[in-house]
């Protein structure tokens, strides 16, 4: 347990530091200053109210009405001091934290993003939700590290200011030790406190051990179910077509059902906890008083006397019970930094590995596209394609086909430069690159918006141009709806979402355009046209597509059958039914890996 103590207080610090050493660490560096401040006076207020309590009941014993009523003026200013500092402090620190989770929130979507950083993930199931972990882990994060750490800084110093006062009140105790004689104990209150927390903080720790790995599941499991749910919102029409209610039911079930059971278990091992808890703390209501009792009827302290000692007592048990009675935050502190650690330590790696040179080269010269001899892997090491070879021109067109499963796509992301797992080298020509997928992203927005993606408004794409291509691909229907904000993706069939990438290709004009499936929703009739338009463009677009229909063939200058660098197992000739290609397991393991939350 310490050395999971260590390694997390040594993560959070590695998570911290870069905020404090920021271009935003002068403000925060004050708002914190500001706010130990308010709270060191509070402990500088709870010291005086603590001899206030001498003299109030020392008043009350002697039956000093003039001294009673001056006093209780001294504790209204005191009380007025002491809530103007906390209301301050509380307003101050959630300053603090949220300007701190606005900059950590900034720094990790621009991490998440740089690199492609977010399809690595997914590609290799590395990290889960990397979306809970921006939105919530850093929230919880900046949350708990300032409560408790301005907690632990006040229990300390309110500690050091008690611990001269409860010396100072505390007589010797002597205890007899049998044969020995008797042990002289000076400040016996002292270590009264010391003793009794200590035992308190030792048992804490003992029980509530397992809620941190509980609390860590919690988090990705409560991802796991979200995301679920999710997941059918945006396929709603495909789930209500096949009818396919009872099955996602079933996810959805067995998903909560996880988060259920794992509750559970932090529930009873809450319950254990707060039985101890609670006792310590009823308990510590009561002990001070016990302990200093036998003073008070020895008559060697009044009753002013007693009630500041008790204070004093109580006010070093709670400093020294802080782990106690912070236990529950800090179980939770650490399941979110050992999830926000990891989940840094997977961007660091892939960011690294992005500004090495990786085996397959790209680079951007020469004029169309050259594909030179490459190799193709799956994750895990074994063959996909050997060999792949082909070039195109300014202005050519290429189409790759082949099989299902064979390993057209994962060529198409090794030339995007997504596909890390092979070797070999590919040019292509500088300008603006293209890559059109089967089903086109269209982001939440307006139409507009969507169809000048990725650049948006900013790009100086007027509405009578972006009004010209939507009635080119056949989609004028919508130049109303250009402003219009709906979610497009649920509202355009898949084939307008396929004619509505290619407006996008007409609009962006690029160089090296590459079609991944780019017409499968559309007919054959809607497909040539769109095709004809291309090759008949002005600018003269390299076209590299991947298709299955053999009419495709009539709009390329050369077709490439993948088939021809699929790897073939050992034992298994060429064509054998019973000798699965490798390339069929690398679509279905890239289909797998990409399952978010899986």
């Amino acid at each position: 347990m310490n050395r999971s103590k260590r390694n997390a207080v040594r993560d959070a610090w590695r998570l911290a530091k870069p905020y404090w050493v920021s271009e935003e660490k002068w403000p925060a560096r004050g708002l914190l200053l500001a706010v130990v401040a308010l709270n060191l006076g509070n402990v500088y207020i709870s010291v005086r109210l603590n001899e206030w309590n001498n003299a109030f009941y020392n008043a009350l014993q002697k039956l000093d009405g003039g001294e009673f009523f001056r006093q209780l003026g001294v504790f209204c200013i005191l009380a007025a001091l002491f809530i103007v500092m906390a209301v301050y402090a509380l307003y101050l620190s959630q300053m603090l934290q949220i300007r701190w989770r606005r900059w950590l929130t900034r720094r990790y979507l621009g991490a998440w993003l740089a690199d492609r950083a977010y399809y690595q993930l997914e590609l290799q199931s590395a990290t889960d939700n990397p979306d809970q972990r921006i939105s919530e882990d850093l929230n919880q994060f900046t949350s708990y590290v300032l409560t408790l750490s301005l907690g632990l800084l006040t229990s300390v110093v309110s500690l050091a200011s008690f611990l001269v006062i409860l010396w100072g009140l505390s007589g010797p105790a002597e205890i007899p030790i049998g044969p020995w004689g008797t042990l002289h104990l000076p400040a016996y209150l002292v270590w009264a406190a010391l003793l009794y927390a200590g035992v308190g903080t030792w048992l804490t720790i003992k029980i509530g051990r397992p809620l941190v790995p509980l609390n860590f599941d919690q988090q990705r499991l409560e991802a796991d179910f979200r995301f679920s749910l999710v997941r059918l919102r945006e396929n709603a029409e495909s789930v209500a077509l096949y009818r396919g209610e009872a099955m996602e039911l079933g996810v959805f079930q067995r998903r909560f059902g996880s988060v259920f059971e794992n509750f559970w278990q932090i529930m009873k091992r809450q319950k254990r906890l707060a039985w101890f808890t609670s006792g310590y703390g009823q308990i510590a209501l009561i002990f001070p008083v016990i302990v200093v009792a036998p003073r008070y009827f020895a008559k060697q302290i009044g009753l002013g006397g007693l009630m500041q000692v008790v204070s004093a007592f109580t006010s070093v048990q709670s400093s020294l019970s802080f782990i106690i009675t912070s236990y529950t935050n800090i179980a939770a502190w650490q399941a979110v930094t050992e999830r926000l650690s990891g989940f840094e330590e997977r961007l660091s790696a892939i960011h690294h590995s992005a500004l090495e040179q990786g085996t397959i080269v790209i680079r951007r010269a020469g004029v169309g596209v050259d594909v030179d001899g490459i190799d193709l892997d799956l994750p895990n090491g074994q063959a996909l394609l050997r060999g792949v070879s082909f070039s195109a021109g300014r202005g050519a067109a290429v189409q790759i086909s082949g099989p299902s499963g064979a390993g057209k796509s994962t060529l198409l992301r090794a030339i995007a430069g997504l596909w890390p797992y092979g070797r070999g080298e590919i040019n292509l020509a500088k300008g603006r690159v293209l890559f059109v997928p089967q089903r086109p992203y269209l982001p939440l927005g307006t139409l507009a918006a969507a169809l000048r993606y990725p650049g948006g408004d900013n790009d100086n794409f007027p509405d009578t141009m972006l009004a010209t291509v939507l009635t080119q691909v056949g989609l004028g229907a919508f130049i109303n709806d250009l402003d219009a904000v709906h979610d497009w993706s649920q509202r355009l069939s898949p084939g307008e979402q396929q004619r509505f990438a290619f407006a996008r290709i007409f609009l962006m004009q690029p160089t090296l355009l590459f079609l991944d499936e780019a017409t499968s929703a559309l007919d054959e009739r809607s497909e040539a046209q769109l095709y004809r338009l291309l090759r008949a463009a002005a600018w003269c677009p390299t076209i590299v597509s991947v298709g299955h229909r053999s009419t495709l063939g009539r709009f390329h200058d050369q077709v490439v059958q993948i088939a021809d660098f699929m790897e073939i197992p050992d034992g298994c000739d060429d064509g054998e039914p019973a000798c699965v290609p490798v390339g069929e397991l690398g679509e279905v393991d890239v289909g797998k890996a990409s399952r978010f939350g899986s």
